[in-house]
């Protein structure tokens, strides 16, 4: 039988015990590298500007729940700006009692323009453009007076594809209202008189 105090042993033992020690040693320097990293990377992102999904910008506490003034409830406009709305909190009720503010589309127009033509005089480029006037009200005052705000987009025509062109018009104008509505959006965010969002 041998001994477990057995002199030969005890020095594989603090061998062991020694080389374990440097291993939890160097894994306390690692972590901690790796957290300077995330950090300092993510400060980074934040410096410029960049978002992560989700995090948004605080919203006027009166938007908590708006009601969208309209004379068209079936544009492309109205149901991104409802999603908009919705993405930064708000709640879009049905009826103006409800209300805390007043969103109200004052314009909601899109349309296409011809921006070259070929030798025959056949349309080659086209522009489409959506224009919305928007303001924003609570408690009978202006919370943002009356802005327009507009953006365009231009695709090529080929008369061979009309009705690929036709889709590619309704996806632009689509988009376009996307964009519009975001851009809606951070407009009211800028209001100084906020609350942090839930």
């Amino acid at each position: 039988m041998i001994c477990i105090n057995h002199p030969g042993i005890k020095p594989r033992r603090n061998a062991d015990r020694a080389r374990l020690s440097a291993r939890s040693g160097a894994r306390v320097p690692l972590r901690r590298s790796l957290t300077l990293i995330v950090v300092v990377t993510a400060a980074a992102i934040g410096g410029c500007g960049f978002r992560l999904q989700g995090v948004t910008d605080a919203m006027p506490v009166e938007t908590a729940q708006t009601y969208l003034a309209t004379d068209n409830r079936y544009s492309e406009f109205y149901d991104s700006l409802q999603r908009a709305l919705r993405e930064r909190g708000a709640s879009v009720v049905s009826t103006e009692q409800e209300a805390g503010a007043i969103l109200r589309i004052l314009e909601d127009n899109a349309g296409q323009r011809i921006l070259s033509v070929s030798a025959r005089n056949v349309p080659r480029e086209y522009e489409v453009y959506y224009l919305v006037t928007f303001s924003l009200e609570a408690d009978g005052r202006a919370l943002i007076e009356p802005e327009s705000l507009v953006l365009t987009r231009s695709y090529t025509y080929d008369e061979t594809e009309v009705l690929g062109k036709s889709a590619e018009e309704t996806e632009l104008r689509q988009s376009l209202a996307a964009d519009l509505a975001r851009q809606v959006v951070r407009r009211i965010a800028a209001d100084r008189n906020v609350v942090p969002t839930t």
